[in-house]
């Protein structure tokens, strides 16, 4: 039996298993891409925030990563939580001399408001990881302080998206979660554009929902889609998961990786 395709995570640990690597190859898993994961930063977490963080020395990344690209190869990588500078420009370098696409979430803060980058590292996103991703990924906050962009409205989304662009990344999707109405995407490379809208469920269980989407998108590059197909498709599993979201703990409970190959009512 051949094996399935292969999509490597560069990312953080969440402990309580709803975001980071643990979202990442959960969602991988559910997509049927085999997952691989290079541990960037340790977090203690759970459903009511971040308590701690301590990020991993640059040659532990470095190693991780050479460890499984040279032997097993990678058909893509998501980038998520890299908390450095230091960690930033060691990943963006190593993305750089794989051959396989790249989506690069570039994680700011957690769902509850938690820094997990530093102010410092913003430059080195900016100038060093956004030129090689094939698909950025920031939400409405993330564009704000990559770019200063404030968006209000779903008629400023190109406006975002021209500002994420201008750093060089081949695709940008501009996530517009953080408006209302219906959940509504913008996913361009600056020539054409593709708008994804669903419905907005009512569902405050939403933890790794960035996460999520950024691993299902490399997932199905990994399976030779094209970005727009890609996305699309993580689009779809992502709002079935963030429909199936669950309450776990006493703070926000994750979205349902699994929701897949959960029996339907009815």
């Amino acid at each position: 039996m051949s094996a399935p395709p292969r999509v490597l995570t560069v990312a953080g640990s969440d402990s309580g298993g709803g975001a980071g690597i643990q979202a990442d190859l959960k969602t991988m898993l559910a997509l049927g891409v085999h997952g691989m994961s290079v541990v960037t930063a340790v977090t203690a977490q759970n459903s009511r925030g971040v308590q701690g963080a301590w990020e991993l020395p640059v040659e532990a990344v470095r190693a991780q990563y050479r460890s499984v690209v040279d032997d097993i190869g990678v058909q893509a990588v998501k980038t998520g939580m890299l908390a450095s500078a230091e960690l930033v420009e060691a990943v963006a370098e190593l993305v750089a001399g794989t051959d396989a696409p790249v989506v690069v979430d570039p994680v700011g803060v957690s769902k509850h408001g938690d820094p997990l980058l530093a102010a410092s590292a913003l430059d080195s996103v900016r100038t060093r990881l956004l030129p090689v991703a094939t698909v950025a990924t920031p939400n409405l906050d993330e564009v704000a302080q990559l770019t200063g962009v404030r968006v209000e409205s779903e008629d400023q989304l190109p406006l975002a998206a021209a500002a994420v662009l201008a750093y060089g990344p081949a695709w940008v999707l501009i996530k517009g979660g953080h408006l209302t109405g219906d959940a509504v995407d913008l996913l361009t490379d600056g020539s054409e554009e593709h708008w994804l809208r669903a419905p907005r469920h009512d569902n405050r269980h939403t933890h790794g929902t960035g996460c999520t989407l950024a691993s299902a998108i490399a997932s199905q590059l990994a399976k030779g889609r094209t970005v727009p197909e890609a996305v699309a498709a993580a689009k779809e599993y992502v709002t079935g998961a963030i429909a199936a979201g669950y309450a776990l703990g006493g703070g926000i409970g994750p979205v349902d990786h699994g929701w897949t190959f959960r029996p339907r009512e009815g």
